[in-house]
């Protein structure tokens, strides 16, 4: 079974991108391709969609509007020129969020994180956690550059209000203005967990753990009352 996706965009061209994208995987099919979201609107009555490719800064109304307006909303990555609305889009529980304009390798970096219909070929079992990219990575911006950072190099990130701190396996910590609450968001749950609501820790790196702390490269870090039954869930 493919994915069913629309594509909603006021720009001609990255409509035409993106169709040409979802038109070279075979596990994609183009429901169609809207200019704004009330025509998306009528799209979704219409048709089943699996995975809505949405642009975010779009006249008339913005697409993570759009998106708050949906009862059931399909699954959703948002393009955009703007990476000011990245915390917003993941806070809305995105799949992923595009920077403009998309290459193909991005593109299909996203599509890899959706789902596929329920009982689809290759579904994953219920309880199946997401295998785990080794060359998964985010950018982040720091001294007005942009920064490559591999999951995979991750230690823990460490909140200090409307900052972050990223600590990792090898180099300095990296301070980056983000709130925890969206890069945990934007972190896959199945590499990392929040313990704290100042702490996200990589689960591959944990080194002990007990009923209030979590040893991380000869850090202990604690674990918050609230946060206390999920990480139990998970590591116990």
């Amino acid at each position: 079974m493919k994915l069913r996706c629309l594509l909603v965009d006021d720009e001609p061209p990255a409509l035409e991108v993106l169709a040409a994208y979802v038109r070279e995987v075979p596990q994609l099919a183009l429901v169609g391709t809207c200019a704004n979201a009330l025509e998306a609107f009528g799209c979704l009555q219409a048709h089943a969609v699996d995975l809505l490719f949405l642009d975010i800064k779009m006249p008339k109304l913005l697409g993570t509007d759009f998106l708050r307006s949906l009862h059931r909303p399909p699954q959703v990555v948002f393009t955009t020129a703007y990476r000011e609305y990245a915390c917003e889009g993941f806070e809305l529980d995105a799949v992923d969020y595009l920077l403009k304009p998309v290459s193909l390798e991005r593109f299909l970096q996203a599509v890899a994180k959706a789902t596929r219909p329920a009982g689809g070929p290759g579904a994953p079992p219920p309880d199946a956690a997401p295998a785990a990219n080794p060359d998964a990575f985010l950018y982040f911006r720091i001294d007005r550059k942009m920064v490559k950072v591999l999951l995979r190099e991750v230690l823990y990130v460490e909140g200090l209000k409307n900052y972050v701190k990223i600590h990792r396996t090898a180099g300095p910590p990296l301070v980056v203005k983000q709130t925890v609450a969206c890069l945990e968001k934007m972190l896959s749950e199945s590499n990392f967990l929040r313990i704290h609501r100042s702490f996200i820790v990589a689960l591959d790196k944990i080194r002990t753990f007990s009923a209030r702390h979590v040893e991380v490269a000869d850090h202990e870090l604690p674990i918050g009352r609230l946060f206390h039954p999920r990480v139990e869930e998970v590591l116990g």
